[in-house]
């Protein structure tokens, strides 16, 4: 099919076929599809005049949900899920996903720390100077949605597990732009990746992608970044803890190969893993064994069979392999997404209250109220048949500095 043939919507309602959700239908799960689709037309129109074949998809976890990043959003991107655009060898990278090494270590302790011990750390951590490969930190213990989170450990099953946990949860924001290191992840922070990227000229605006030799340089810096995440949360563990064991620490927002990306999921690379989904603070959280997914049957189940086979995906749907990593962001005032709209360069998507009284229209998702979902993720997840649970972390308390 020749792409360039079709019409702005034709465009739009193919990428609609490349999107599987697994996710709760809330009015969050809704704007992630109505989003995605936008960025996926974009980027199937730019595989077909790169000469590569137009069947990048998304598939969601039971956390699927927005981004807050206006950026991200704005170039069409969802959250809560994996894309993949070819077969992890194609040296072609897509920069609007933008990937972060955002994720979460998870480590033991023998006793349950004082509160004002572990505040009195971090104040002391944030007035030193400390390096990673020679990189200078910059703690941001205080932006987002990163936080330190202390838990009491209740087992499901036999399984060697200390009586308390902690979850520490950032990425490398050092690494956004450009650094000593060399280019930065996103392609607005760092002047030296856009000499790199490609923008491929789209009805839909223009798509950004790094190709070969480039490509290759450019998942050579993210490999860097998450081994450089990863030492960075270790770091932070050990200069606020102390001792710990370390029982996960892995990316939930990055690069696997040159054609595969988690979007906030976690991605199950072997069987015997334990990985965690964080909630609201006022729940439990989860330690959960990875399960290859998805089953055929779960896939027939959910009605993808067909139009997975039909449009060439089959295998992507059969070797999923992902998890939430936590309840994901939703609207505890919105019931449902009602339209669209574009004005310009700009969507706006028209949203019904659960009042009943008037509507709400957004153009992003970025400083509107929201709020974590909750268990009804982990019940979804164990439906799939994607995780089997270990233990629940009871919340002793959470540090969020400002």
């Amino acid at each position: 099919m020749d792409l360039t043939r079709l019409g702005k919507g034709e465009l739009i309602e193919r990428a609609k076929q490349h999107i599987f959700s697994l996710g709760l239908s809330d009015v969050a799960s809704y704007l992630c599809r109505m989003n995605m689709k936008f960025g996926l037309a974009k980027i199937h129109y730019a595989q077909h005049k790169l000469g590569m074949k137009p069947n990048a998809t998304f598939t969601s976890a039971p956390d699927e949900t927005v981004t807050r990043n206006r950026i991200r959003w704005e170039s069409g991107i969802g959250y809560g899920g994996k894309a993949v655009w070819g077969d992890g060898e194609d040296k072609a990278i897509f920069l609007e996903f933008m990937p972060n090494t955002c994720g979460m270590l998870v480590g033991g302790l023998k006793e349950q720390p004082k509160p004002d011990e572990l505040i009195k750390n971090i104040y002391e951590l944030g007035k030193r100077e400390d390096f990673v490969d020679d990189v200078k930190i910059a703690w941001d213990f205080h932006t987002g949605n990163h936080f330190i989170d202390i838990f009491r450990v209740v087992k499901d099953i036999e399984i060697d597990l200390p009586d308390h946990v902690f979850v520490i949860h950032s990425a490398a924001p050092e690494l956004r732009g450009d650094n000593a290191k060399g280019p930065g992840l996103y392609h607005g922070r760092s002047s030296t990746l856009r000499e790199m990227m490609k923008e491929v000229e789209t009805p839909l605006g223009k798509c950004k992608v790094v190709l070969d030799g480039e490509a290759e340089r450019y998942l050579n810096l993210y490999r860097y970044a998450e081994n450089f995440a990863k030492e960075r949360r270790r770091l932070a563990a050990k200069e606020i803890f102390g001792d710990f064991r370390e029982i996960i620490n892995e990316t939930h927002q990055g690069l696997l190969n040159y054609n595969e990306i988690t979007l906030g999921c976690h991605h199950i690379d072997r069987r015997d893993k334990i990985f965690p989904i964080t909630l609201r603070a006022d729940l439990p959280a989860y330690l959960v064994r990875g399960k290859p997914n998805l089953l055929d049957e779960t896939i027939e189940a959910l009605g993808f069979y067909r139009r997975a086979e039909r449009i060439g995906v089959l295998e992507r749907l059969r070797n999923l392999n992902i998890l939430p990593h936590g309840g994901g962001y939703t609207f505890p005032d919105m019931l449902e997404v009602s339209g669209e709209m574009e004005m310009g360069s700009k969507r706006y998507f028209k949203t019904e209250m659960k009042s009943g009284i008037g509507q709400k229209i957004i153009s992003n998702t970025d400083g509107i109220q929201f709020m974590y979902r909750g268990r009804e993720v982990v019940v979804r997840a164990l439906e799939l048949r994607m995780c089997d649970i270990v233990a629940r972390l009871i919340p002793s308390y959470i540090l969020k500095i400002s």
